[in-house]
């Protein structure tokens, strides 16, 4: 249901449900209406309306500190707006922009700040807290002063500091909402430098002691953040138009800044409840009892608002397990004994800065004195000498742990953790269920410390997920019931891992291990074509020497298969490392990803970038001006790469034989940044140059890069050279760095930087000169012989039994007695090197592939209108929503056979070809499989990219399904080319293609049955889905106007009425679920 009033009325007093009102469209709001309708599903008890007082749905604070990134507030939204939309009728309804300012609790009814009055039969009060902003403080109402709670509160910011660049942002507070908070603050890249101002000597003092507090100080200091501790402010300085200048401290100490912003907690909102004559506490916060009901029968309230015990709490799980148990009362309390709520646990983990922190259970135990301990109580002073502290302190790796037991060591209370907290979802039921523990406090704190996450010793009722209160038993519950069948299910069916995600890896973990304990085997084949792993794979091609992917799959897969896009580039990329042929040649072409078969990586406008090879980052000035000879005649944005390469952009696939021709011509060569392969090594100048360096860092990054260039593998690698321990080439975040020593080179693998960095290790130190390719060499060849499919270096050095120490025996020791054999195969894999430019150059067939269209020399350029920033061209911003037009249900007046390009234009191979054409302004993509044609719109509607025919095909051959279908470069949306199902999009069903009838005719050409020019063109033209300049902001005004219209009657927008504005598609007219004229 939308924003359209309150739920319908029921004449039949018997029969008609009960009307559950929620004042308050937050996150614990939103999850009492979740978990009440999913209780009440069967029986429909209820009917529920909710009134937001915030202009949005329910949104994830906790990641609000991401909307810096996306600006973006739907992508916080705890569920989406369909979700909402697809409640049964008048079992959902909700108000958003509303304040509800009374409760006559006689009639029951909720008044709005509107007039509205809203009926129910059960009220809820889940109206959260505010963040405090102390008015006692001089200058608290200046310009420039902040909090930081809600969206309002980060535009406004957002705003305010693009004003203020360059300048100081302060944050007060150094708890956790001050930390998000200077986080925030950092993103948005404006201010010069952020000052954060704690009252205490350290930060986060609700969740670690001095001694933690004082490493996390130490990391956020290292992080460019500057912290004042132990200070109280006592004013905020101001100019004489009232904009913020500063803060002053109670010790007449000032700092500057041009922004200040307050986040020293919060206060729970009672005004409604305080204003209705319910019971409020002392402090405030609205009175509850343990079944949370308030103090005037059927009203309740839950979260940060509600005080129970004499607490509030305002914290996100206390929220939860409220609501959880507030639904549960309503509904299944009928036929099970009602909950009552608990002390809540306040143990949290959470990452702020980067920096992962947890407290668990008892944390302070040893200072305030224990909330349990075995036996008869005794006075609290006397307590507390009977709690002792095991503390772990690495001030190496930013690691400190503090657990807290009985005196005898037998009960573990609490305890905390900085950096290393992966022992948090183990450790917190231990904590709770205060049970006697089997291994000593010391095992406990070091004996997997620093370990993955794992599922073996958890418990049922172990919290996986603190943000949505689910226990590891609710996710083993949906996997042996049937209900989920892959991590994705089960994130949808527990919301598992949909918070904060941090979770995720250990939901993987459970996933894994529960379907392995029900005979459930978890494969890590390839594909459906291909029973292996990546590594049996390379075994079996290697040992058999199987030169082509029919012999592959005639061997090992599906005989007489095209493959799909999972297996064919890991097949592509194992002949390549074992055979070295030429990647677009006929029995490839169609094994590559797009990048692979044009040479070159394909940007988000359809063209491409070209990245010639720079070994070492040494290049000549007339190397450097060839470039920009090259960049300047084929008008190409550039751009110098993190691997001291040069990137140019824009290259047109017809222009790419041309480009690479002028760079051939000057001594370039390809750069491989196309490929899953050796991409860069990276070097400072080293001995050559700097008064520092011990070691010719560049003249080895140069023969490094030019003996390796070229070899493919798993996955992409990256190298560096640094000459001395200043490790100015950071040799130490790839997956192979050098760095000099007196004796020569230490070795470091297994590093990398991408979405998950890791700190490489080292595999030798002061290794000579002579030896450091053959133990490279080995290295790689075993990487390449034995690493999962996309596997990177780091990530398969953990997964070797023993890890870097195993390595160490197989590469240094010969454990395996396998070394002669890595050097033999690299050996011949270097010597076999050759340009896959000049190559493609030289080659008549090779050009070919270059052509856009292969029945026409005419080209389409510019499908996303370019623009001009700083200087050089870029393609416009990509519009957000995809295209959901139904293509393939579109109703053509006429089809006539047209022939449209010659037969001689495909080949017969197994993989499949492809080729575009053009019939007007319109271009379509043929696809030739197994001898049988097939055709489609060229257009992928997901970002409106003219690429279909450029992308991978993909069969399922089982009994049951028999599909054929193409992967779209881009982001892998699959569109069926067979059956009745043809043109739709596999896993999303908003979009489709339009398919086309097509065959080879005995005339030597291929036609296509094809509506009249015109009619095509006003379908699928390319001028009509061409992206233009501006688009994007057009695009968000139209959503905004059409969310200004919602709830409004008789509304005119710019003067045009509700008919005129659905024919122009501004807005959508759907029944009830469209807008309230």
């Amino acid at each position: 249901m939308g924003d359209n009033g309150p739920p319908p009325e029921f004449d039949d007093v018997v029969t008609r449900r009960k009307r559950v009102v929620v004042v308050g469209l937050g996150m614990v709001g939103i999850v009492f209406v979740e978990k009440l309708m999913k209780l009440d599903a069967k029986r429909r008890e209820y009917d529920i309306t909710v009134i937001g007082e915030e202009p949005h749905l329910a949104y994830n604070r906790v990641a609000l500190t991401s909307y810096f990134e996306h600006r973006n507030v739907e992508k916080l939204y705890m569920q989406e707006k369909s979700w909402y939309d697809s409640m049964p009728e008048g079992s959902l309804s909700y108000h958003l922009n509303t304040l509800a300012t009374e409760i006559d609790s006689e009639k029951k009814v909720v008044i709005t700040e509107k007039g509205d009055s809203i009926d129910y039969d059960i009220l809820v009060l889940a109206t959260g807290s505010n963040a405090i902003l102390p008015k006692v403080i001089p200058g608290h109402d200046a310009t420039g002063v902040f909090v930081y709670r809600t969206v309002m509160d980060l535009q406004n910011l957002i705003t305010f500091s693009a004003t203020k660049k360059g300048t100081t942002g302060v944050v007060v507070g150094g708890g956790l909402l001050g930390l998000e908070a200077a986080k925030a603050m950092m993103d948005l890249n404006e201010f010069g430098k952020i000052r954060v101002i704690e009252s205490i000597p350290y930060v986060l003092g609700r969740q670690v002691d001095a001694e933690g507090g004082a490493m996390v100080v130490e990391q956020i200091r290292n992080l460019g953040v500057d912290l004042t501790l132990g200070k109280m402010v006592s004013k905020i300085l101001t100019d004489e138009d009232k904009n913020v200048t500063g803060v002053e401290f109670k010790d007449g100490d000032t700092v500057d800044g041009t922004c200040v912003c307050f986040a020293i907690g919060v206060s729970p909102r009672d005004d409604l409840a305080r204003k209705s004559g319910l019971n409020v506490g002392p402090r405030g916060g609205i009175l509850v009892g343990d079944d949370l009901q308030t103090s005037t029968p059927d009203i309740y309230a839950i979260g940060e608002c509600a005080n129970w015990g004499g607490m509030c709490y305002g914290l996100y799980n206390p929220g939860v397990e409220m609501a959880d148990i507030l639904a549960f009362n309503l509904t299944d309390a009928k036929f099970h004994s009602p909950r009552s709520l608990t002390t809540p646990d306040m143990s949290t983990k959470l990452k702020l800065l980067g920096i992962g922190v947890a407290s668990f259970g008892d944390a302070f135990a040893d200072q305030f004195g224990p909330s349990w301990m075995p036996g008869k109580r005794q006075d609290k002073e006397v307590e507390k000498t009977l709690v002792k502290a095991l503390t772990f302190k690495d001030p190496f790796n930013q690691v400190y742990k503090k657990y807290l037991f009985t005196k005898d060591g037998k009960y573990l209370l609490g305890g905390m953790m900085v950096g290393d907290t992966n022992d948090y979802a183990k450790l917190l039921p231990m904590s709770k269920k205060h049970k006697e523990l089997e291994i000593s406090p010391a095992e406990l704190m070091i004996g997997k410390s620093g370990a993955d996450e794992g599922a073996d010793d958890l418990d049922d009722d172990a919290q996986v997920c603190s943000c949505n209160n689910v226990t590891k038993g609710d996710i083993t519950k949906t996997i042996k019931d049937g209900t989920c069948k892959s991590v994705v299910e089960v994130k949808n069916c527990t919301k598992a891992g949909t918070g904060c995600g941090g979770c995720v890896p250990l939901v993987t973990s459970i996933f894994n291990k529960t379907m392995a304990d029900m005979g459930q085997e978890v494969k890590n084949h390839l594909c459906s074509h291909l029973a292996y792993s990546r590594a049996e794979l390379f075994h079996i091609v290697m040992v058999k020497k199987l030169e082509s992917f029919e012999a592959i799959m005639e061997d090992c897969g599906v005989p007489g298969s095209p493959g799909c896009e999972l297996c064919k580039p890991a097949i592509a990329s194992i002949l390549a490392s074992l055979f070295n042929k030429h990647v677009v040649d006929s029995q490839r072409r169609g094994l590559q990803d797009t990048n692979d078969k044009f040479m070159a990586n394909i940007q988000r406008n359809g063209t491409f970038s070209v990245v010639p090879r720079v070994p070492g980052g040494e290049i000549t000035p007339d190397k450097l001006a060839a470039i920009a000879r090259v960049a300047k005649k084929y008008n190409l944005y550039c751009k110098i790469t993190g691997g001291q390469r040069l990137d140019m952009f824009g290259a047109r696939k017809q222009d790419l034989i041309a480009i690479w021709s002028e760079l051939i011509e000057a001594g370039l060569e390809s750069g491989h940044a196309y490929a899953k392969s050796l991409r860069t090594v990276k070097s400072c100048v080293g001995s050559s140059w700097c008064r520092f360096g011990i070691g010719d860092s560049t003249g080895m990054a140069i023969k490094i890069e030019e003996r390796y260039k070229s070899i493919r593998s798993p996955h992409k690698l990256k190298g560096a050279v640094s000459g001395c321990v200043r490790e100015c080439a950071e040799a130490q975040n790839k997956d192979f760095g050098l760095i000099a020593t007196e004796k020569g080179f230490n070795i470091f693998v297994g590093g990398n930087g991408g979405a998950k960095p890791r700190h490489s290790e080292i595999l030798a130190i002061d290794v000579a000169v002579h030896d450091v390719i053959p133990i490279l060499d080995r290295y790689l060849s075993f990487y390449i012989r034995t690493a999962d499919k996309l596997q990177r270096t780091a990530r398969w050095i953990e997964s070797l039994p023993g890890g870097i120490k195993y390595l160490r025996e197989v590469i240094l020791e010969d454990k395996l007695g396998i070394c002669a054999d890595l050097e033999r195969q690299m050996n011949e894999l270097v010597s076999s090197y050759f340009c896959e430019w000049t190559e493609a150059v030289k080659s008549v067939d090779r050009r070919k592939q270059f052509q856009q269209f292969a029945n026409t020399e005419e080209n389409v350029v510019d499908t996303i209108e370019p623009m001009v920033e700083r200087g050089q061209q870029r393609p416009s911003n990509w519009v957000t929503d995809s295209v959901t037009e139904d293509f393939r249900g579109t109703k053509w007046s006429s089809l006539a056979w047209q022939p449209v390009v010659e037969a001689s234009k495909f080949k017969d191979i197994a993989t499949g070809d492809s080729n575009a054409v053009k019939r007007g302004d319109t271009q379509l993509a043929i696809f030739k499989v197994k001898g049988k044609y097939y055709c489609t719109q060229q257009m992928c509607p997901h970002k409106r990219a003219f690429v279909l025919s450029d992308g991978l095909i993909g069969e399922d051959s089982s009994a049951e399904k028999k599909k054929l279908w193409v992967s779209c470069p881009y982001h892998k949306r699959n569109f069926e080319l067979t059956g009745e199902d043809a043109g739709k999009c596999g896993g999303d069903d908003s979009l489709n293609i339009a398919t086309f009838e097509v065959e080879e005719r005995e005339d030597g050409w291929i036609y296509v049955k094809l509506p009249p020019v015109e009619e095509l063109d006003g379908v699928l033209g390319t001028d009509k889905w061409r992206i233009k300049e501006g688009d994007e902001v057009r695009e968000r005004e139209m959503k905004e106007k059409a969310k200004e219209m919602v709830g409004k009657k008789g509304l005119a927008v710019n003067g045009k009425v509700k008919e005129e504005l659905v024919k122009e598609g501004i807005v959508v007219e759907n029944g009830s679920k469209g807008i309230d004229w």
